[in-house]
């Protein structure tokens, strides 16, 4: 995820902090300051990393579950309104993702009645006032964990009760169409919340537009999982393509990138196998911080997966999702690139099945693409 930067591995999971968590620490710390002074601004910000070490046992408690179904988690990352933990594939059955999205609240659950335990059993009526310096710091993580538990339990996405939800109910009705009536469900919460936020809390606007966004992406992918099924990964890839050589330079590139709309080229040696990949972020770093004159395997990224084109295209998006892979290459029987697949690309194709009711295209040879016809600058 963008604006944020590593702080740790646990468990092979990457714990990362988005730089906006930063500021939301400076600010809750600059505003007890200004109302109570250094100590209460000090009680303030320890409230705060004391809640988000509970937030990230929660997304841990997704990770363990996660794995118990073989499913990895490449990282967690930080945001001022909780954590995301981000698994390289969605479960194949509906009773895995429910068990995998309730193991989290159940964390909460556990660390709540540890503290009430601590307590003695009594929860007392300042624990839900956390912005309270006053009140019990182990009270006030109490009522923090109780409120997690209740708000990540909304059925909406991308909460973890929209995620049973849509476990619920793709028992029943298939996954496509649980999750179009969850994300559903998840926006008219989203319109629920934002109404309310008019009425003088901001905080909930924010919330809503949260939630609106996740319903919607989920539903996206849901709908390119949908029409891709069925499909080989050369019905969808690029076949014609501007590509680089490991000797081209940056120059070269800043030139294919104007002449086309291409956005990724991939770095072929002399035997069309693929070498690297140069988006067109990485041309734009590369101006800034080096010579036009440099090669562009010096700003190429490596690692870049690739599937043969008798794969099925669900392997490909699954491969491209897992690490926020720019690009997926495919490749024919002889190990030489033939075409690539990209996010841009997943979409027109989605639009084109999606409005293809007569289902022709639907498994057709070059769906979205077309006979490949790679350049290459040597």
């Amino acid at each position: 995820m963008g604006w944020s930067f590593p702080i740790g591995v646990f468990m092979g999971t990457v714990l990362r902090v988005h730089v906006t968590f930063l500021l939301l620490l400076a600010w809750i710390g600059g505003s007890a300051w200004f109302v109570g002074g250094p100590q209460a601004a000090l009680e303030s910000v320890l409230f705060i990393l004391l809640l988000f070490a509970c937030v990230v046992l929660h997304e841990f408690g997704h990770v363990i579950a996660a794995r118990r179904y073989g499913v990895q988690t490449p990282d967690i990352t930080l945001l001022p309104i909780g954590g995301v933990a981000r698994l390289e594939r969605i479960p194949e059955k509906p009773s895995q993702e429910f068990v995998v999205a309730i193991a989290g609240p159940l964390v909460n659950v556990v660390i709540a009645i540890v503290l009430l335990a601590l307590l003695g059993g009594i929860l007392p009526p300042e624990s839900m006032e956390l912005d309270n310096p006053g009140a019990s710091l182990i009270a006030r993580l109490a009522g923090a964990n109780i409120f997690l538990v209740l708000f990540n339990l909304i059925p909406a996405f991308p909460m973890d009760g929209g995620r049973m939800l849509r476990a619920i109910l793709a028992q029943w009705l298939g996954y496509a169409r649980g999750t179009r009536i969850a994300a559903t469900v998840g926006q008219i919460i989203a319109f629920g919340l934002g109404f309310l936020g008019l009425f003088g809390n901001p905080l909930l606007l924010f919330i809503a537009l949260f939630v609106y966004l996740g319903a919607s992406s989920e539903a996206h992918a849901a709908q390119i999982k949908e029409v891709s099924r069925g499909l080989l990964a050369r019905d969808a890839m690029v076949s014609r393509f501007e590509t680089l050589s490991p000797a081209s330079r940056i120059e070269d590139a800043v030139q294919k990138l104007l002449a086309t709309s291409q956005h990724e080229f991939p770095v072929i040696d002399g035997m069309g196998r693929m070498q690297g990949l140069v988006t067109r972020d990485d041309i734009i770093r590369g101006l800034r911080e080096r010579q036009p004159e440099t090669s562009v395997s010096e700003i190429m990224r490596t690692g870049i997966p690739d599937v043969s084109d008798r794969q099925s295209l669900k392997t490909a998006m699954d491969l491209m999702q897992a690490h926020g892979h720019p690009a997926v290459a495919v490749h024919d029987a002889t190990g030489r690139l033939v075409g690539i697949i990209t996010p841009e690309n997943m979409g027109e194709l989605m639009m084109v099945l999606s409005e293809d009711r007569s289902g022709r295209l639907r498994g057709g040879k070059g769906a979205a693409g077309s006979s490949a016809s790679a350049t290459s600058d040597r």
